[in-house]
């Protein structure tokens, strides 16, 4: 029976998989809330797929505990497959069928009636923007399309929880930014979401909190701005135009200033209120008859989050991920 007394969608207690002497999960641990979306992000290999495929039963784990909606992942499978929805890397649709048929298709798998079948796939075209496409054959639709019609297929049965595995992997930009689109008024239906993405602006632009794991565990977790102001607070960057300057500006801002480089003439001065900070700074500098060559603001990025703590760049392995999924 579902646990209403919570308001966790999700909860995963010390989780643990292993292949032989590979220790993919060593031990993770997180809740998601209800109506709420957690990106999982971490370098290729580190268990994010693995933890989408244990919770949507497709993988048993070896240690630990996992429910969603209240069911537990290992004993009360059946009742788990019946409250969740699956997008998984690739569009796992039927080319030689219409999209149309391909959501009847499941809805006849879901044991919906007929009627109820037709209404919910053509209410599902609509949102998804695929009337017009409806009655061509996948095959002929292009990457985004079929995204979508997958999307499409996973909603059939109005799951509460969504569990979206790389979703936008090899889209373009375009496609990417719909999908961000549908899924944020997805959550606005209050669907809880569990997401995992190669690409920290979807993160950060979807994401309520984020779980980055890394070799197994979870290394960091907090909301895109904790994340982001954890490494470091947002600067301007200052570079003068001789040596004298730079000397008398790192005087001139003294403790706030972070970093200096005496060869290229540059400061790194903390701001804690943005483009307000950057007139005062602005002001300072010319009352102090201070020539400034360039002047810039710079915020931490998720990218410098990922970088940070994994030691790996984020954009470059989304690049090279993309690159690899597309020779597939």
């Amino acid at each position: 029976m579902l646990n209403t007394s919570t308001d966790r969608a999700i909860a995963v207690k010390d989780l643990k998989k292993s292949y032989g002497k590979l220790k993919v999960l060593d031990g993770i641990d997180f809740n998601v809330r209800r109506g709420e979306i957690l990106a999982l992000l971490g370098p290729n290999g580190a268990g994010k797929t693995t933890i989408v495929r244990i919770l949507s039963t497709l993988l048993s784990q070896d240690e630990g505990t996992a429910t969603v909606n209240g069911f537990d992942v290992r004993n009360e499978s059946c009742a788990v497959r019946s409250n969740i929805g699956l997008t998984g890397q690739y569009a796992a649709v039927d080319e030689y069928l219409t999209g149309r048929e391909n959501l009847e298709m499941i809805g006849m798998l879901y044991r919906l009636g007929e009627q109820e079948t037709k209404n919910l796939s053509q209410k599902l075209l609509e949102r998804l923007d695929l009337v017009e496409q409806s009655n061509r054959r996948v095959k002929t639709y292009s990457g985004g399309m079929r995204r979508r019609i997958d999307l499409a297929m996973s909603l059939i049965a109005s799951p509460p929880i969504l569990f979206l595995d790389e979703p936008t992997t090899g889209l373009d930009p375009h496609s990417r930014i719909t999908m961000w689109e549908i899924i944020k008024g997805l959550a606005a239906t209050n669907v809880t979401i569990l997401l995992t993405t190669q690409y920290m602006e979807e993160a950060d632009r979807l994401a309520d909190r984020i779980i980055v794991i890394d070799k197994g565990i979870v290394i960091a977790q907090g909301t895109p701005t904790e994340l982001k102001t954890s490494i470091g607070p947002d600067h301007l960057e200052i570079i003068m135009k001789d040596n004298g300057g730079y000397l008398n500006a790192l005087k001139l801002f003294g403790a706030d200033v972070m970093q200096g480089d005496t060869k290229r003439r540059s400061l790194s001065v903390i701001t804690k209120n943005g483009t307000t900070d950057l007139k005062k700074v602005l002001s300072m500098l010319e009352e102090s008859k201070i020539d400034v060559e360039s002047l810039s603001l710079h915020r931490p990025t998720l990218d410098d989050v990922f970088l940070t703590l994994t030691g790996h760049s984020a954009s470059a392995e989304a690049e090279q991920y993309t690159n690899a999924s597309s020779t597939l």
